[in-house]
């Protein structure tokens, strides 16, 4: 079973490629999120919202961990064999979905926060829910869920699959990070709660870092 493998990654500047300015983006982000966030805060709402940002960054920081450390030192094949893509996907996937689960849990506990309509709020949550659930079939159907976990990084000839244009991927190949995302800002107006649309804010914002400083970086160093 073929693997691809970037010399350049096994280098301490290719395995940090990116990282700076993932460093510079969240020192600046983290703060500010805190600042629209502190008006709305209360005890049993603090630890959900801070639960949904820091989770959300542990997320991304473990894929840049875990896949460069695949790119370039093939860890996860090293330490699990034919399993390896597999148990990246079991690492990868309690993560993801812990994202939307914590904001869920957020917008629970501080439904009823938001200073907007319900007359409006629940409209447009709706009109934001139809991309993103709309890209999540997309996405199962004409991309797949393991090659969305990154099985690029682990298999060649998923590598060398051709950019998927169907379904919201027509749009825009980075259909998963601008449309799927939208149903964390659904969820936030249908719950009407204010701390749950700022955490919705921070992950969206936070997603385009990952495609910038990770992802993109690391699909031109496979492709070259």
């Amino acid at each position: 079973m073929d693997r691809p493998f970037v010399p350049e990654v096994a280098t301490l500047p290719g395995f940090f490629k990116g990282q700076v300015l993932h460093a510079v983006f969240l020192v600046a982000m983290l703060p500010a999120t805190w600042a629209l966030a502190a008006p709305w805060l209360r005890p049993e709402t603090t630890p959900w919202f801070v639960a949904a940002v820091v989770e959300a960054v542990l997320h991304q920081i473990v894929v840049w961990l875990g896949w460069r450390a695949q790119l370039g030192f093939h860890v996860w094949t090293k330490v699990f064999g034919d399993r390896d893509l597999l148990a990246w996907c079991l690492t990868f996937f309690p993560l993801l979905l812990a994202r939307p689960a914590l904001l869920l849990a957020l917008a629970w506990v501080d439904q009823g926060s938001l200073a907007l309509p319900r007359e409006v709020a629940l409209p447009l949550g709706v009109f934001l829910l139809l991309p993103s659930v709309a890209t999540l079939v997309s996405v199962r159907t004409a991309f797949g869920m393991v090659r969305a976990a990154g099985s690029d990084h682990f298999r060649t000839e998923d590598r060398d699959l051709p950019l998927v244009r169907e379904g919201m991927f027509r749009f825009t190949p980075n259909a998963m990070y601008v449309f799927a995302f939208l149903g964390l800002w659904a969820v936030a107006l249908l719950a009407g709660s204010q701390l749950a649309l700022i955490a919705a804010l921070f992950q969206h914002a936070y997603i385009q870092v990952h495609w910038l400083a990770t992802e993109q970086p690391d699909l031109e160093s496979l492709r070259s």
